[in-house]
């Protein structure tokens, strides 16, 4: 057993017992590197990586191999979850020398942190262009041990490329009309008019995009805004890539047409799509998107919800076969003809077959009508006698602001109150755990203890945007409260003197570079998270710092949302709102009055990009800023709407109201 065993990371557990003597990221690492005089071989994965897995049980796994390693590097092994510094520094390094990136990410370089040559995945055996691992690892030992001198050379300069990409960043303007309808014509320019979506193989959900694209439809009423929205969201939950008989989607569809998915299941994504169906059923009430809104819901709950009250990160893509032969990607998943006449006789197979359309890569989709209740649930309760793909438990702070984001409003506007205290709870959880008493939050934690990893801006971010929406669906003043914190820590720590905004802290760890992003990957970037929450906490508190810090770290949208739109999705729905708001909505009404809860209802249900939602009682001793001097009219419940600093006539009647947030 090597230096991971006692890591809380669960991709590290995956290795601790690797003959490979791996280190977990840190000085000691880089200081026994130093003394032995040889190169790190940096490893970066994540726990339900497909390709990781592949690559461990080829070269990590193999005697000969980690013999060769171990004496000749230092190997070091990073989760990218963990510490997602650390892998967009060098992620960078790769993209910069290859044009490509993923994980695994293998990198080769110096005790002082500097990379000499870089790669993914490297196969056992000589492959498709690629050298093995072995030859690999010959070739750089080579040049370490017989030409030092151009290794350093090699270093320094790739160093020196990433030291000096800081973006030069003047706060321009945020985006105005003319740039967010570019943005869209863009968008258009790029749809798949046959099966959805922006591009080509391999397909991923753009969740991001989607939400601004409801928002401008909102704001703008453009039919085309929301025929892209709508068309993509019907092909990826008719596509294999929505799991059919379970709720939740994968991480992508490596075809054009959603069929085919790279099986493993996060949970920033679903709570990113749980949340974009929950938004496109407010915008047009289609059954349908409810459907897989609370279906994306419940899954997160049933298979992700930890013992702790959190969300944890990822379902495998890789299970055990049923026949025993080793571990296979979709094995869980997926059917055969033979299977589903196993599961329900041939007689009903043969309608399986007919609704699911399975095809020979045995996925389950839906083209056609929905499948009939008991079909369905027959399948699903043969499924569930499979062998389950592991879960990554680890709880990390931005996806689980995600989640509470997403349960607080899918539970608001379905009158699911499960899934708002589903919500609630993981936010306890980031509260109770991942809170330090000095404001400072941790990036993960695991059974219900903090990891080692600060956190960076995306959680910042993030964990303040589900608090605001828990805020908005509970009324409990001290969620506002704790984002205010949050927020005033992502001013202090993470903002420059132009209104840029970086990923890690001011005090953070020192890397080769400060790493700094403001384009959407897999989830929304730090920097557009960030200045969401900072718009919607202005609105809440009329604090005009954290708006003018919104709009100064929205310039970058105006540059990127016209030429890269897919790329800059939240910004464009996060300068939706600016352009729309402030929309400041009070409810005010004694706790249970049910004329106050179909006032709190119609407003949680407007889809205005700008909108806030504060709740409270007209009795309340501190009221929150918005609700403050907002008396009762009559002895009724009241609604007070304003936009844009003018305001609306006070309304009891909640027919009044949705024409207001109309």
């Amino acid at each position: 057993m090597n230096r991971l065993a006692g890591s809380q990371s669960p991709y590290l557990l995956q290795h601790a017992d690797n003959p490979v003597d791996w280190w977990p990221w840190g000085e000691q690492a880089f200081d026994e590197a130093r003394r032995r005089d040889v190169p790190v071989l940096l490893s970066v994965g994540y726990a339900s990586c497909h390709w990781c897995h592949v690559m461990a049980r080829e070269s990590f796994e193999d005697e000969t191999v980690a013999a060769y390693l171990n004496e000749r590097f230092l190997p070091v092994k990073v989760d990218r979850e963990e510490r997602p510094d650390v892998d967009a520094v060098y992620m960078e390094a790769v993209q910069a020398a290859t044009g490509q990136g993923g994980w695994p990410m293998t990198v080769f370089m110096t005790a002082e942190g500097e990379p000499f040559y870089f790669g993914t995945y490297f196969p056992r055996e000589p492959h498709a262009g690629l050298p093995s691992f072995t030859q690999l690892l010959q070739g750089v030992h080579a040049a370490w041990t017989e030409r030092r001198g151009e290794v350093a050379q090699v270093a320094a300069r790739i160093t020196g490329d990433l030291a000096e990409r800081r973006l030069s960043y003047d706060a321009p303007a945020p985006p105005g009309e003319e740039e967010l309808a570019r943005a869209v014509r863009a968008l258009a320019a790029e749809f798949d008019e046959v099966h959805g979506g922006f591009g080509g193989a391999p397909k991923f959900p753009p969740s991001m995009v989607i939400e601004f694209l409801l928002r401008h439809h909102v704001r703008t009423g453009s039919r085309e805004a929301l025929r892209l929205a709508e068309e993509t969201c019907e092909a990826m939950a008719r596509g294999g890539i929505y799991d059919q008989l379970g709720g939740g989607f994968a991480r992508y569809a490596v075809d054009a047409g959603w069929t085919v998915p790279h099986f493993e299941k996060m949970l920033y994504d679903n709570a990113l799509l749980a949340r974009v169906y929950t938004h496109l059923w407010r915008v047009t009430g289609s059954a349908f998107a409810r459907r897989i809104a609370l279906e994306t819901a419940d899954f997160l709950v049933t298979e992700l919800r930890t013992p702790e009250g959190g969300f944890a990160s990822a379902l495998d893509a890789d299970s055990e076969t049923q026949d025993g032969g080793g571990h296979q990607e979709g094995a869980f998943y997926t059917w055969t003809p033979e299977q589903l006449r196993d599961a329900l006789g041939p007689a009903d197979a043969r309608l399986a077959a007919a609704v699911y359309a399975p095809g020979d890569e045995g996925t389950l989709r839906l083209p056609g009508p929905e499948a009939p209740a008991e079909l369905r649930a027959r399948l699903a309760e043969a499924r569930a006698r499979r062998p389950r793909p592991e879960r990554d438990d680890k709880v990390v702070a931005a996806w689980n602001g995600l989640a509470v984001a997403a349960l607080a409003e899918a539970g608001a506007c379905f009158e699911r109150d499960d899934l708002v205290a589903a919500a609630r709870g993981a936010a306890d959880l980031l509260v109770a755990v991942h809170l330090g008493p000095d404001g400072r939050l941790a990036r993960t934690s695991r059974d219900g203890r903090a990891g080692q990893g600060a956190g960076v801006l995306e959680d910042y971010a993030d964990v303040a945007e589900g608090f605001l929406a828990l805020y908005a669906v509970t009324g409990t003043r001290a969620w506002l409260d704790r984002a205010g914190g949050l927020l005033d820590v992502v001013l202090e720590r993470f903002a420059g003197a132009g209104g840029e905004l970086f990923d890690t802290a001011d005090d953070a760890e020192r890397l080769i570079r400060r790493p700094q992003d403001p384009t959407d990957g897999a989830t929304p970037s730090g920097w557009a998270a960030a200045a969401g929450a900072l718009l919607s906490h202005a609105a809440y508190t009329g604090d005009a710092r954290y708006r003018v810090a919104a709009e100064r770290a929205l310039g970058i949208v105006r540059q990127l949302g016209p030429r890269v739109p897919r790329f800059a999705g939240w910004g464009l729905a996060v300068a939706e709102a600016a352009v729309d708001g402030p929309r400041e909505v009070a409810v005010v009404g004694a706790p249970g009055d049910p004329a106050a809860d179909a006032l709190h209802a119609v407003a949680l249900r407007a889809a205005a990009p700008g909108a806030v939602v504060a709740r409270g009682a007209p009795d309340d001793e501190d009221p929150a800023p918005l609700l403050a001097g907002r008396p009762l009219r009559e002895g009724r419940a009241t609604a007070y709407v304003c936009r844009g600093f003018v305001c609306a006539a006070p309304t009891t009647d909640p027919e009044t109201l949705a024409g207001q947030l109309a």
